[in-house]
């Protein structure tokens, strides 16, 4: 009996694992909800913004604690866009929490964009640029 128990404790341990894994840290969440968002308003026009990569980079690394932890959640973010558009993609950089993370948070920032272009612009727009994710042009 105290055999079964212990497999069914370490079968138990195993399997919660990948639920673990699934889960995104508050600061990863951050840095998504942030990245996602100035991509939205990339995506919607709003004048006068463009893309600052050394900004976001800058702004993950000090979020979640270097430079290439910053790049991996880009690039699990370019991936989730990619698999979402039916494009190749690497599926070692994909992360489907990432994946539906992202698409919650653009849903949102979009629908708002949509329905106040001009008042969400600029929200959205300046708050990615005083984050460092945009600049002004």
């Amino acid at each position: 009996m105290k055999i079964k128990l212990s497999v069914v404790a370490i079968l138990a341990t195993i399997a919660s694992e990948p639920l673990q894994a699934a889960t995104l840290s508050d600061a990863e969440a951050t840095f998504l909800d942030q990245l996602v968002t100035a991509s939205a308003v990339l995506e919607q026009r709003c004048v006068g913004y463009e893309a600052d990569g050394a900004g976001g980079v800058q702004l993950g690394a000090r979020l979640l604690g270097s430079p290439n932890a910053a790049m991996a959640m880009i690039d699990a973010y370019s991936a989730a866009i990619k698999a979402r558009d039916g494009e190749s993609y690497d599926p070692r950089k994909f992360r489907p929490e990432v994946s539906d993370a992202a698409g919650k948070t653009f849903k949102r920032v979009r629908a708002d964009l949509i329905r106040d272009p001009k008042a969400a612009c600029a929200d959205y727009g300046d708050n990615s640029v005083d984050r460092g994710l945009l600049r002004r042009y």
